[in-house]
């Protein structure tokens, strides 16, 4: 973890005001809404916001989806969250930096921030496929100390071919597997992604309503 790197974070009381929930939250648009306005996203730095459960660190959570199956990977001794290392996941994404050009007091700052979680994506994998992002929930488990630091939003990529390969050195494993298939490794996930396996039903069934 670079000590200076900056990531996006908003005070945990922002969620709390809109209550406080454990694993998957389905009233997304009520928390973005929120999460984004005017004035309530930052900047810090991570090193302090690691250590500080007063701030929620924005995560994006990418789970891709084609044919029936999921996009699933092991992060490898690279990983930049170290806790998570050798543990499987299914989502894809990392922190928000100020690199990726975002006006915080934009009133356009969610589209930006959509924006943004596509390049994230594609620091970590190539996705030689089209598809359509869903924001399907948000995550949160404050039962653990990675948890208590940091807030998902949990995208669903919808790919029109099951063409990704990594990109990263940290992703290891990575194909596509069935629902069963997960369910069978779920003791091997990390806590995030078992809240989302654990969740795919109801998001799949979300998917399929009109955005």
């Amino acid at each position: 973890m670079a000590q200076d790197e900056q990531v996006l974070v908003v005070e945990r009381k922002v969620v709390e005001q809109e209550g406080v929930f454990h694993g998957l939250m389905f009233d997304v648009e009520r928390y973005v809404r929120r999460l984004f306005a005017p004035g309530v996203p930052r900047f810090m730095r991570r090193s302090q916001a690691e250590t500080d459960p007063s701030y929620k660190q924005i995560i994006p959570y990418v789970v891709m989806t084609h044919g029936g199956r999921y996009l699933s990977y092991v992060r490898g001794r690279r990983a930049g969250e170290t806790r998570l290392v050798g543990n499987r996941s299914i989502g894809i994404g990392g922190h928000i930096n100020p690199g990726d050009d975002l006006p915080l007091f934009n009133a356009d700052f969610y589209d930006t921030y959509v924006t943004a979680v596509e390049r994230e994506v594609a620091e970590e994998v190539i996705v030689d496929a089209k598809h359509t992002d869903r924001v399907v929930a948000l995550l949160n488990d404050d039962s653990n100390p990675v948890g208590q630091v940091h807030l998902g939003i949990v995208h669903c990529w919808t790919l029109d071919a099951p063409n990704v390969t990594r990109r990263e050195q940290m992703i290891t494993q990575l194909s596509f597997m069935t629902l069963a298939e997960l369910r069978a490794v779920r003791d091997s996930m990390e806590t995030w992604s078992q809240l989302c396996l654990d969740g795919l039903d109801e998001i799949t069934q979300r998917l399929q309503r009109p955005a």
